[in-house]
């Protein structure tokens, strides 16, 4: 027993040693202390600027910031929620390593530790390990910055061997590894990744379903489920702030429906379809899955001196440059940093298992690929996609529908390798005919494309007439398009024979156990690593310093600094402002960069603010706008800018949000407010009084203080977005009324006399979230440490 103990802990610790060295010489840039250039990284760097320095400043998380569209809660940007203890086992399993390396090392561990339980032999959990992990859609996010969705990518694969495990009965450990992957999935903070493999989990369910009915064994299903139920909602609640606030949050964002009738007819429950689907995967691409370059790759690909595109505009100062930024993408998508190859020789183990696997998991997996596949062609294939919209629950609330393609990006190689270890280790059956099938099919393809590219494409992206117009070798750049195709399908196809001649070899007695296996991932490892390079390589690192601070200050940031107001808002110009956080690190912009923005405030842009409505932007206290003023950016006073609050003459109410949002596009905001009957307010004007005063005196992104003087009752208007589900405003320490005026404000009746005024974020669901957080962490750790101790034991 001992010695098949220290076997196991042997062959792990040499995975392990694989997986390190493979990872860093990968990324050796991370052994010098450089840092990864992610677009992504750069626009929560500004995003989360405030944040940050109000918790360096106060020793506490301010959950709102203001430094974006005017306001919002930062429960999508940065909050640590410390009552979860289990997120501390995450730094373990990275050993120390750093970004993003520590990264692709949990796809590595996560993957192997699912094809261990499986009883994989290790070798070839090390090359199925591989051949997930180096999928290059898991590359190509890091390179963008989506951190949180790598990190949860990760954990799908322990995830997914907990849950088996427990089905198989080892209910105890399955359910304790169930929590633990749970807890720290969900910590990672990206509940679409966690959709769509709760998805596979419903799709496995009704597979065992069928199988228990159908031997009679419905008693330890039933069990089984009832131990999976109690451990993910276990491992849930370790997170249940984070989900709370979320859910919460989510009914006033983007992703919750409008209190306007008019967008209804594109709207579900939650996004709009247009908005939802946008990122849809065109049929054909699914095609890169086999072959990388089928769709031209990156939207801002680069090309050799030896292209025809070079060729074309070598005349050019700045064709060397050009050259390495050109639309090379030709897919149904607005635009894409790269293609979803799973690699040549997994596409052909793939359909190899699908001949020869048997059981169970051959429906399940078959069901998540259909699904998988499906689904991610979005308005491509507008029925099935309208369908999962209207009727199936949460799915409406998620954007970019391709990237549902991460669960067939987890199953393909899995099934690759259980197809490749059932050849390895069954004799007892005759392998030749799946494997030559296979062959002809997906070798097949990849040859026809190599040898009748023009036959079905003409390689035309969507923005060529565009580009063409505007003076770029549209023929040149398509040519090179061509080359690129038939140049990957020639590369798939030459993999795929190599791989079947191994195989083949192997089923001969030609070559060995040993030497198949090296060879095989040899190829596979070669194959992914030489496509990764494309898109993540040493150029995509920078120092340290300027990864973590990649704002230099403009000479209009200069200007702003100087203000010493504490709270405006600033308008820039000079960037896409609703699509960029750099203006946030510096000051609280009008614009910003999130996938989930209170979706009134998106209305507002929509309505007012997109079309430069003066009075809606001085009402939103922009004191500065950031425009070019030959090529060089300076900042404009707004002197008509309202302030942080003011009086007003009079109140209208109005009948609902379409009037009111009508009604604000020509509204004098300095001097009238309009609500809708939702808020309780009736008509009425104010005894104006010329002395009265009210102002901010002190600043905190979540606690506001306000001095007021008047001499008759008056009704204020606040220049901050409204958002009843945490701020709270007192009146002399006294918790009072405030009302939303104005679509998105606050506003508030102030009694005569002199008082203070304070708003205060102190949203309920968050504490008490927080309580529930710290006891399940502590359930869980008694429940780990008993599951490990009963393991140890046996």
């Amino acid at each position: 027993m001992k010695k098949d103990l220290l076997n196991a802990l042997k062959t792990h610790a040499i995975s392990i040693v694989v997986f390190l060295f493979v990872t860093l010489v990968y990324f050796p840039p991370v052994l010098e202390g450089k840092s990864l250039m992610q677009t992504d990284k750069v626009n929560f760097i500004g995003a989360s600027k405030e944040i940050v320095d109000h918790r360096a400043d106060y020793d506490e998380e301010p959950l709102w910031t203001n430094s974006m569209f005017g306001g919002m809660p930062a429960y999508q940007i940065s909050v640590k929620y410390s009552s979860n203890m289990l997120k501390n086992v995450q730094k373990i399993f990275e050993l120390g390593l750093p970004r993003p390396a520590s990264q692709v090392f949990l796809y590595l561990l996560g993957f192997y530790f699912l094809l261990i339980t499986l009883s994989i032999d290790y070798r070839l959990a090390i090359v199925g390990a591989l051949a997930f992990a180096f999928s290059a859609y898991l590359f190509i996010i890091i390179e963008a910055g989506h951190n949180t969705k790598a990190i949860a990518i990760a954990y799908m694969a322990p995830l997914l061997a907990s849950v088996l495990m427990t089905f198989r009965g080892r209910w105890l450990l399955g359910g304790s590894l169930t929590a633990l992957f749970t807890s720290l999935m969900l910590n990672a903070n990206h509940f679409q990744i966690t959709y769509y493999l709760i998805m596979l989990f419903v799709a496995i369910g009704f597979t065992k379903l069928f199988f228990a009915v159908k031997s009679n064994a419905i008693k330890p299903f039933l069990i089984s489920v009832a131990i999976l139920i109690g451990a993910g909602t276990l491992g849930t609640l370790t997170n249940v702030t984070r989900i709370m606030t979320t859910v919460e949050y989510g009914e006033d964002s983007i992703r919750g429906k409008s209190d306007l009738s008019n967008v209804n007819n594109i709207k579900t429950s939650g996004l709009d379809k247009d908005y939802a689907t946008q990122w849809s995967y065109g049929l054909s691409e699914s095609f890169t899955l086999l072959i990388p370059n089928f769709n031209g790759g990156s939207s801002q690909g680069e090309l050799s001196k030896k292209s025809e595109t070079y060729k074309a505009i070598k005349q050019s100062p700045q064709a060397s440059s050009l050259i390495k930024n050109l639309p090379l993408y030709w897919g149904d998508q607005p635009f894409t940093s790269g293609p979803r190859y799973v690699g040549a020789i997994i596409c052909f183990l793939f359909l190899v298992g699908m001949f020869i696997l048997k059981g169970p998991m051959r429906i399940w997996v078959i069901a998540g690929f259909i699904f998988s596949l499906t689904l991610s062609w979005g308005k491509n294939f507008m029925p099935l996609t309208e369908f999962f919209l209207e009727c199936i629950p949460g799915y409406n609330k998620f954007r970019a529908v391709s990237t549902i393609l991460v669960i067939l990006e987890l199953l393909m190689p899995l099934f690759a390798m259980l197809a490749l270890n059932k050849i390895i280790n069954d004799k007892s059956i005759s392998f030749d005919k799946p494997l030559k099938t296979s062959f002809y099919i997906v070798g097949g393809f990849s040859l026809f494309f190599a040898l009748f590219p023009n036959l079905f494409f003409d390689f035309e992206g969507i923005s060529d007439q565009r580009m063409e117009s505007m003076g770029w070798p549209i023929d040149a750049i398509q040519a090179d398009r061509l080359q690129m195709f038939t140049s990957d399908a020639w590369r798939s196809f030459i993999l795929i024979s190599l791989a079947f001649a191994l195989i083949w070899s192997f089923l001969r007695d030609k070559i060995n156990k040993s030497i198949v296996i090296f060879s095989l991932g040899i190829l596979v490892l070669g194959d992914m690593w030489m496509v990764n390079k494309r898109y993540l390589n040493n150029e995509n690192f920078t120092s340290k310093r300027k990864s973590n601070q990649p704002f230099n200050p403009s000479t209009a940031d200069q200007q702003i600094l100087q203000d010493l107001d504490p709270n405006f808002r600033v308008f820039n110009t000079t960037v896409s402002t609703f699509n960029d956080a750099s203006t946030s690190y510096y000051h609280k912009s009008i614009g910003g960069y999130h996938g989930a923005k209170l979706k009134r405030y998106q209305e507002l842009i929509d309505t007012c603010i997109s079309k430069g409505n003066m009075n809606v932007l001085n009402m939103l206290n922009t004191k500065y706008f950031i425009i070019s003023n030959n090529n060089q950016k300076v900042a404009q006073l707004n002197r008509g800018a309202l302030g942080n609050v003011w009086f007003i003459d009079s109140l209208i109410v109005v009948p609902n949000a379409d009037k009111e949002i009508s009604v604000l596009k020509n509204l004098d905001t300095k001097k009238v407010a309009v609500s809708d009957e939702y808020c309780g307010l009736e008509s009425q004007r104010f005894a104006v009084d010329s002395l009265s005063q009210i102002k901010l005196t002190g600043y905190k992104a979540n606690h506001l203080v306000y001095e007021s003087n008047t001499t008759k009752e008056q009704f204020a208007v606040f220049s901050e977005i409204f958002y009843d589900k945490g701020w709270n405003a007192y009146l002399d320490g006294k918790l009072v009324d405030h009302v939303r005026v104005n679509y998105v404000l606050r506003g508030m009746s102030i009694p005569k006399g002199k008082h203070q005024v304070e708003f205060k974020f102190e949203p309920k669901t968050y504490y008490t979230g927080e309580k529930v957080a710290y006891a399940s962490s502590i359930a869980l750790i008694i429940l780990l440490i008993f599951a490990g101790f009963k393991q140890f034991r046996n």
